[in-house]
């Protein structure tokens, strides 16, 4: 990968290495939402996508995700300006997207993938399964995002 390529380097233009790079393993993306469809507010709650692994942040099963779980987004250059406004405030696609720099304890600027976790920016620790809850009970774990 380039160096220091997300401040250098259109999304567009990145590789594909590059581009999946940008995740910062926190979780947050594979968070349940609620969405008020009057206001357009998203409630993150701490019920997670059946394919999030809670110690390690990340999808068990990322390369068939979207044959497990039809409705999860794949995140590219072309579909961040539909989808950004409810990916997580600390995202750094959702920041990258916005013109924004990433934080300190991201792993391609703190060169540590425990940073993230240490920062308490990530969801390690704190989910339920989605398989656990029912969806009209989803209103009951909504949280604050973490790290904000």
């Amino acid at each position: 990968m380039r160096d220091r390529f997300w401040e250098k380097v259109r999304p567009e233009r990145m590789t594909p290495e590059e581009w999946e790079a940008l995740c910062d393993g926190c979780g947050k993306c594979c968070l349940n939402k609620l969405e008020d469809e009057e206001t357009g507010e998203v409630a993150l709650t701490r019920v997670a996508c059946r394919l999030l692994d809670d110690e390690t942040c990340r999808c068990g099963q990322y390369a068939i995700r979207k044959t497990l779980v039809p409705e999860c987004i794949r995140l590219t250059p072309q579909t961040m300006g539909d989808v950004a406004y409810f990916m997580p405030e600390t995202c750094a696609y959702r920041l990258i997207h916005e013109g924004k720099p990433l934080y300190w304890w991201h792993p391609l600027v703190s060169g540590d993938t425990e940073t993230v976790h240490e920062a308490g920016v990530s969801v390690r620790g704190i989910t339920v399964p989605e398989f656990e809850v029912p969806e009209e009970d989803w209103e009951d774990y909504i949280i604050e995002e973490p790290g904000t």
